[in-house]
């Protein structure tokens, strides 16, 4: 496993030592990953033109595809999880967002802070969707509005968790309950609740 100090991928791509990249992840161009960032086994994030920023904390899980837009970056905010197999192309998607497993996020479209974005959504070009929002379909829309930084932060510092677990070789940190604790004393801590 690699972090972000030992990564010694392609020139433009700046990794913060403290973020985790698997061996397996390919990226290329202007890229820069955030503090306690995740890049996890076959991302893949290329960026010819323009810039792809990924927030601190934020993960981007398994076969997920990140590239930037014909005239938009792609913008990831902190304590974003992408979720498993989702493309991302050329969007800006606000802190503490999930985006659901296999969803689509395209050209120009801004996700607000603390939203859920459905599996399987298709959101289509310049959509622009307001903070604390649930958005399902295809094409997207919103269902439903509710504050949602709480649950998705969680499972942002559960992957933080995970990736430092994986940088020295133990794979079963979520196997152990006590670490859930740990985990929601830490979104409490970070975000000022009781």
């Amino acid at each position: 496993m690699i972090r972000g100090r030992d990564y010694k991928g392609h020139a433009g791509v700046v990794v913060h030592d403290d973020a985790f990249v698997h061996p397996s992840a390919q990226m290329y161009g202007d890229v820069r990953i955030g503090a306690h960032a995740s890049i996890w086994p076959n991302v893949v994030i290329r960026a010819e033109a323009l810039h792809i920023d990924i927030g601190e904390g934020a993960n981007i899980q398994d076969f997920v595809m990140v590239h930037i837009g014909y005239a938009t970056p792609t913008i990831i905010g902190p304590w974003c999880s992408i979720t498993h197999h989702v493309t991302i192309h050329g969007c800006t998607i606000g802190a503490d967002c999930l985006i659901g497993i296999n969803a689509t996020i395209m050209d120009g479209a801004v996700i607000g802070e603390n939203s859920i974005v459905a599996g399987h959504a298709f959101v289509k070009e310049g959509a622009v969707i307001p903070p604390n929002s649930i958005v399902m379909g295809q094409p997207a829309s919103v269902v439903r509005e509710r504050n949602n930084q709480r649950a998705n932060r969680l499972n942002g510092v559960l992957y933080k968790m995970n990736a430092e677990a994986y940088a020295v070789g133990d794979f079963r940190v979520w196997s152990r309950p006590e670490n859930f604790t740990a985990a929601d004393a830490e979104v409490r801590r970070m975000l000022g609740a009781a």
